[in-house]
């Protein structure tokens, strides 16, 4: 049985010796961390208590400046293999798509052969990237991209991570209602409430 209170510490120290030697978690990230680790650490028993599903990925909301993305990259210190997930940011792949075209679409959803096989990936910042113009055609590459991997999810069980500072009618704003709702399929929704403050200020 794993003790959450003895992990938080340790990711706290993690925390202060990989991203700054100040780090420390506020007692209201408790519940999102918890969230996050017993998902990550398998953790069956914790997940139904908490009612994260398992075979689904997360989709962390929440404002500007409270550790979303840094909660997942602490994540990658503990997880377990089954659960492992390249990290990248909405922004990369938007400008990978600049350079490479409709090939980055494909990347992230269907993968390369021998090079970049179909796996769990975490998107970062999803609202940060713009749409781009290739040859002259407009994409909203996050939204073709989260629609493949909805294929994946489906038919594969392949999960896919999201952080955003946007909200769920942002999100359906940007991206239309069809990625609003198939986020709400494949993902646990963990939504971090917006009066909470940036840390960093």
């Amino acid at each position: 049985m794993i003790n959450y209170q003895k992990l938080l510490f340790h990711l706290e120290q993690q925390g202060r010796k990989h991203i700054h030697p100040n780090y420390t978690f506020q007692k209201e990230d408790f519940p999102y961390i918890v969230r996050l680790a017993a998902y990550f650490l398998n953790d069956e028993e914790k997940c139904k208590e908490l009612q994260m599903d398992l075979s689904k990925g997360i989709l962390l909301t929440g404002p500007i400046g409270i550790g979303k993305t840094t909660w997942f990259r602490l994540m990658q210190r503990i997880m377990v293999k089954e659960q492992k997930f390249f990290y990248t940011t909405c922004r990369d792949v938007s400008f990978e798509f600049i350079k490479e075209g409709y090939n980055t679409i494909d990347k992230y959803s269907k993968g390369i052969p021998f090079d970049f096989p179909m796996k769990n990936i975490c998107f970062d910042d999803l609202g940060t990237e713009n749409n781009i113009k290739y040859f002259g055609n407009e994409c909203n590459v996050m939204a073709e991209i989260i629609l493949s991997r909805y294929d994946l999810f489906m038919n594969l069980n392949i999960k896919t991570h999201i952080t955003t500072n946007l909200s769920a009618s942002e999100i359906e704003k940007y991206y239309t209602e069809r990625v609003r709702s198939r986020l709400r399929q494949m993902m646990n929704v963990l939504a971090v409430p917006a009066s909470r403050k940036d840390k960093r200020n």
